[in-house]
């Protein structure tokens, strides 16, 4: 059958579908662009995410570190200033201990007979034997001038006893009456000289005794690791 034009109703419908198609077809367009922008948002938004993450996990990490070694700085300076403290106690503690010491020891030149055997022993023992010189100058404190002068009669004769040496001694009472007592020996040249002063001999026994000492109030030093 030959075909014949369109009417005006069946151009109409036509165009309708031409419409419909044109239409369906966009809307499918439309859907899969819609599709993949929120496939490639998706996609954006979990990069952004992720590295957002990754930014706030090392901020987070830094000021952790950061909190650490704060802390550990705080502790270690108070750890310190308390030992500091310690260490200060402690050694006011030894300083008091001294000082009891030393006033004990100046007590001493009250008992005047007690007194003199002692300087006799100081000069004999810890003076005359040692020195072993014929001729020897003992210096003592101005106030025990008197004390001297007896207790060095009767040294020279108990060297002589036990050296079978003679021994010439003068006095010489010129030391500060503000020491403990005690005197120092020189010999008449001069070339030795030992002082038996009781200051210097407590002295001499605080640097001794002061580990020994330390051990009795304290107890071992942790932190110390070798022992003579």
């Amino acid at each position: 059958m030959a075909s014949r034009p369109l009417n005006d109703q069946e151009v109409v419908e036509e165009m309708k579908k031409m419409v419909a198609f044109i239409k369906q077809e966009a809307n499918e367009k439309a859907r899969e662009l819609r599709v993949k922008a929120d496939e490639e948002f998706a996609i954006e938004k979990a990069k952004i995410v992720r590295q957002e993450s990754l930014a706030i996990d090392s901020n987070f990490e830094k000021k952790h570190k950061q909190a650490e070694t704060s802390l550990k700085i705080a502790q270690s300076t108070s750890t310190n200033k308390s030992r500091l403290r310690v260490l200060q106690a402690r050694e006011e503690l030894l300083q008091d201990l001294f000082t009891e010491a030393r006033s004990r020891i100046a007590s001493l030149s009250a008992d005047e007979g007690k007194y003199s055997q002692l300087l006799e022993g100081i000069v004999v023992e810890q003076g005359l034997l040692r020195i072993l010189e014929p001729e020897v100058i003992v210096f003592g404190r101005k106030k025990d001038s008197g004390i001297l002068h007896s207790v060095v009669s009767n040294a020279a004769e108990q060297y002589n006893e036990i050296s079978g040496r003679d021994v010439k001694i003068s006095v010489e009472a010129v030391l500060s009456d503000d020491i403990a007592g005690g005197v120092k020996l020189v010999s008449a040249d001069q070339r030795i000289t030992l002082d038996n002063s009781l200051d210097e001999r407590l002295g001499l026994l605080e640097d001794r005794m002061l580990p020994e000492i330390r051990n009795d109030l304290f107890g071992l030093n942790e932190n110390r690791k070798f022992y003579t």
